[in-house]
């Protein structure tokens, strides 16, 4: 399991993570919405946000992927929650939604908890992985187009974040995954559409040559 980038795919790798971050400038929403997955660092940073006053309720959405099963066996938005706890978030600040398994999901899921308890939500923001924004916001504005929408990520360069997991082949294989899945998706009718500039098409390319074809469909 590598733990550093390698030189050669740097650039490529570097590419499609400056394509998925949506650059959005944070401020006070109605919700927060930590999207589970395997970095607990989503769970971190919604708490982070929670304390800058960035929203006054939060929502961990997620049940479990094969990727995530063994490292959060009773599901993700459990785990996160309990994080959030830790990380000094009151109990009565945070809902979950137990059983989405995939974006969609948790989405739609989470939009009709919330209109299960009468909350009011004009405005959110979607916490998740660096390279899950992109996808993320065209999922959420084809699923609540009304909604309005700020994508958010913990502040990380590529490296640090690399450094953070551990394991270079799996974020690049999840950064290939999710740029196939924003056309895909699209195609679909799962997602808006977003435009793919060249040049991430290239990257794209060349890393799936390379072998970095685990999360394709």
């Amino acid at each position: 399991m590598t733990k550093t980038l390698p030189d050669d795919l740097r650039a490529d790798v570097q590419t499609l993570w400056d394509y998925h971050d949506m650059h959005h400038e944070l401020r006070p929403t109605d919700v927060g919405i930590g999207l589970g997955s395997h970095d607990l660092g989503v769970a971190t940073y919604t708490a982070e946000l929670f304390h800058a006053g960035m929203f006054p309720l939060i929502v961990f959405t997620g049940a479990n992927a094969p990727t995530t099963v063994e490292r959060f066996p009773r599901g993700e938005a459990v785990h996160y929650r309990e994080h959030a706890l830790d990380l000094d978030v009151p109990d009565d600040a945070i809902l979950i939604e137990p059983e989405a398994r995939n974006t969609g999901d948790n989405i739609t899921l989470t939009r009709k908890l919330l209109e299960s308890r009468g909350v009011e939500v004009g405005s959110v923001v979607l916490i998740s992985r660096p390279y899950q924004q992109r996808r993320a916001y065209a999922t959420c504005k084809k699923l609540w187009p009304e909604i309005d929408v700020i994508c958010a990520s913990r502040p990380l360069p590529l490296d640090d974040y690399v450094g953070s997991i551990g394991d270079v082949e799996r974020v690049i294989n999840m950064l290939v995954g999710d740029t196939q899945r924003i056309t895909v998706y699209a195609e679909r009718g799962f997602a808006i559409q977003q435009k793919v500039p060249n040049n991430v098409t290239n990257a794209y390319d060349r890393l799936v040559q390379e072998g970095f074809a685990e999360r394709l469909i």
